[in-house]
């Protein structure tokens, strides 16, 4: 069955490799799918809802977009946009945000995260910004969307708004609720230095993560120091139990060499991590070095990856502009 995929990224700068396979490697995949169409969205829109610094945002918009690129994502073959490039994405937010309810709001987990104890001081647009999100799928009829643990309740939320949007206007199917697509293994890849927190680009420890940017001896020289336990590498799954940092490198491999965990843990059983650690570091080298390369490619070409941008824009605009305008005849504008 042919599926209409929507997903984004934020322009955070510094991907890495968690990046990639929670979230990129998985797009190229839904991409190669004939029966998928595709839209991939840089999230600019919900960048700021931090503050952000101007000129480093613009290169992160740019750094975004070439990962997609050199990662596998054809632009003759999915829609690559920053939002911010496309109005009906705001305007669209506005009109479901009118829809939603403080209560659903007010359940949402990662706002509470994201925004820490200080929470007055938080930005309404980090509290509003599942909304965008509603928007930013809804406008495109995506019937599926890839999501993370973390974005689950957000789909969900999604899901609401244009439930209750057909109920409210008495149009069935007019907003088409969207399906998760949940990648089961891998979608989470943790810091280097505490298999227990996610890898983040926000880590001050720059050994915590692999960069997409990262060189050759960069890669090997953070695999080597990454943390381990004293055990050797267990022969299943249940042997992983409590072994955070022996899992989190197990599963990279994983996915790195599409294989399941429990090829791994067999290919891998009674070694020490040392071997464990040689054969991750080269298979990352191997996937992850012409990305590196490709990507300085591109960006040291601005107006290459602006025009792309833009072509997408164009392509996104005549799709949820069309979508907004049968919005606002419903709701009576």
């Amino acid at each position: 069955m042919s599926k209409k995929i929507f997903s984004g990224v934020q322009p955070t700068g510094n991907l890495h490799l968690g990046n990639y396979i929670g979230a990129i490697k998985n797009f190229v995949d839904l991409q190669n799918n004939k029966d998928n169409s595709c839209i991939f969205c840089v999230v600019d829109l919900h960048a700021i809802t931090v503050m952000q610094d101007p000129t480093e945002l613009k290169n992160n918009i740019r750094e975004t977009a070439a990962a997609f690129i050199a990662s596998g994502i054809d632009p003759k073959n999915s829609i690559i946009f920053n939002q911010s490039l496309v109005p009906a994405h705001s305007e669209g937010s506005w009109i479901l945000g009118c829809i939603a309810r403080m209560g659903w709001l007010n359940r949402m987990t990662q706002f509470k995260e994201k925004a820490g104890k200080d929470k007055e001081k938080a930005s309404v647009g980090l509290y509003i910004y599942p909304i965008l999100m509603a928007s930013d799928i809804l406008l495109y009829d995506a019937t599926h969307v890839p999501v993370g643990d973390d974005q689950k309740q957000h789909l969900e939320l999604c899901r609401d708004i244009a439930q209750k949007f057909n109920n409210e206007y008495k149009c069935p199917d007019f907003l088409r609720p969207p399906e998760p697509l949940i990648q089961k293994h891998f979608s989470r890849i943790m810091s280097l230095k505490d298999g227990t927190k996610k890898m983040s680009k926000s880590d001050i420890a720059e050994g915590s993560r692999i960069n997409l940017t990262d060189t050759e001896d960069q890669i090997i020289n953070k695999i080597k120091k990454a943390k381990t336990d004293n055990d050797t590498l267990p022969g299943n799954e249940d042997g992983l139990k409590d072994r955070p940092e022996a899992e989190n490198l197990m599963g990279i491999y994983s996915s790195l060499s599409n294989q399941n965990i429990t090829d791994t843990l067999n290919e891998f059983e009674g070694k020490n991590f040392s071997d464990l650690k040689n054969k991750l570091s080269e298979i990352i080298v191997t996937k992850l070095s012409p990305i590196s390369k490709e990507i300085q490619k591109l960006l040291s070409d601005k107006n290459y990856i602006d025009q792309i941008l833009e072509d997408g824009a164009a392509k996104a605009q005549d799709i949820s502009s069309k979508k907004v305008k049968k919005i606002k005849e419903i709701v009576g504008f």
